[in-house]
């Protein structure tokens, strides 16, 4: 839907654009002076915050001969977390979380010409997390997350009989990033996996649905301890600017919507879930003493698939080919250490998309825009490391007479860079 498109560009800009501008909503009294101290990460802390995410489903329907590996849907939640760190001597922390969420992620869907249609939604749910950390830097924890999911889904249907609410019980894990701009004021940002163990419905001759969600958070953070701590780390200078090349690796999937020609089956929400390597090369200029502006030139690798059988008719939906990107960033500086910027541009993407009845298979080269959010952390004079959303939109893909893909797709990637050239 062109509504939901624009408006999971528009908060991927949001998300970016608010811990960029943080350090401006308070007061300098409350800021961090010394750029060795370890920020104090012990105590209790609130964060409220949301982002965006989407659903993955798989879904059989044994009565209609329909299975479906990969249901997709998008959309936004807000959260409420509580939680308690400590931070030990040798720079890790441990610690854990009650996070509340509620919101709207959900996938619709219909076969023409029979009376199945349906909707799942996640509304509500909390997760009870770990998380293990280490201060990658005097200001930034960077850390790994996980524990119990519990969500709460409605799945509703055309024939009222089939409509259900149920609960469901999963695991979430996940990385982030957590940054102190303030004595006790802090701005995390996660990507999260949450598996749940699924649903069986017996009126529907058996059906079943099995949920999984992708999810990136962003959260302000109100710390009741804060402050610096006595522990120190040997400064160092990095500058911004220069050449770099680095490396990544992420998760995502793709959503897709499928319509055949003449409008005989429409499926809003075809999905592939998989992986991607990216090696990249990009060139950072400094402006003032708090903006970086740069470019970044990329290529990628991409190994994910999905299939749906529907009336005897049998898509498959693959990603598993080669890519590149030609993208501009501007980022700011919360600290000489840390960057949080926005990025986008363009992208080509080769992809391979089938259909079984009848036999069609393409080999397709597509045009895209991708837009995004990251921060990167200073490891060292030369060398840094940065975690990114991105969200890319396709054009459409043409298989001719029989049927027409609009892709998309959303990624987090982790990666790592290192400086081959710093200007005088």
């Amino acid at each position: 839907m062109m509504i939901d498109r624009y408006s999971t560009v528009f908060l991927a800009v949001l998300v970016a654009a608010v811990p960029a501008k943080a350090d401006s909503l308070f007061s300098s009294s409350g800021a961090l002076a010394s750029q060795t101290s370890v920020y104090d990460w012990t105590g209790f802390y609130v964060g409220v915050g949301g982002g965006t995410g989407f659903i993955i489903d798989q879904i059989n329907v044994p009565s209609l001969g329909t299975s479906i590996g990969g249901t997709g849907g998008r959309g936004y939640f807000g959260k409420l977390t509580l939680g308690y760190d400590h931070l030990f001597s040798n720079g890790i922390v441990l610690g854990g979380a009650v996070v509340g969420r509620y919101g709207d992620i959900d996938t619709s869907w219909s076969i023409n010409g029979t009376p199945f249609s349906s909707e799942v939604k996640a509304d509500y749910g909390f997760d009870v997390i770990g998380r293990l950390g280490y201060t990658i830097t005097p200001r930034t924890l960077a850390y790994v997350l996980g524990g119990y999911s519990w969500q709460h889904f409605k799945f509703n249907s055309a024939i009222p009989a089939f409509s259900r609410s149920w609960s469901d019980n999963g695991y979430v894990v996940g990385v982030g990033t957590e940054t102190a701009f303030r004595n006790n004021w802090t701005w995390s940002s996660e990507y999260r996996y949450s598996d749940y163990s699924g649903r069986s419905f017996g009126p529907l001759g058996g059906s079943s649905i099995e949920p999984a969600t992708h999810t990136f958070h962003s959260s302000l953070n109100y710390r009741l301890g804060g402050g610096l701590s006595q522990q120190e780390r040997a400064p160092f200078v990095h500058e911004w600017a220069g050449l770099k090349v680095g490396g990544a690796i992420s998760v995502g999937a793709n959503v897709n919507k499928i319509t055949t020609t003449g409008g005989g089956f429409t499926f809003d929400g075809m999905a592939t879930e998989g992986y991607l390597a990216e090696a990249n090369i990009g060139y950072d200029w400094e402006l003032g003493e708090r903006w970086v502006a740069g470019v970044v030139l990329a290529g990628e690798y991409i190994s994910a698939s999905s299939s749906t059988t529907a009336a005897g008719v049998t898509f498959n939906a693959e990603a598993d080919d080669f890519g590149f990107d030609a993208l501009v960033r501007v980022g700011r500086k919360f600290n000489d250490y840390t960057l949080g910027y926005v990025i986008g541009g363009y992208t080509w993407q080769n992809l391979e998309a089938s259909v079984s009845v009848p036999a069609i298979s393409r080999d397709i080269s597509l045009n895209a825009v991708s837009i995004g959010t990251g921060t990167e952390l200073a490891l060292s004079e030369k060398t840094s490391a940065y975690v990114e959303y991105r969200y890319t939109r396709y054009e459409d893909v043409d298989l001719g007479t029989f049927a027409t893909i609009e892709p998309s797709s959303h990624t987090v990637r982790v990666g790592a860079k290192f400086k081959l050239y710093t200007p005088d």
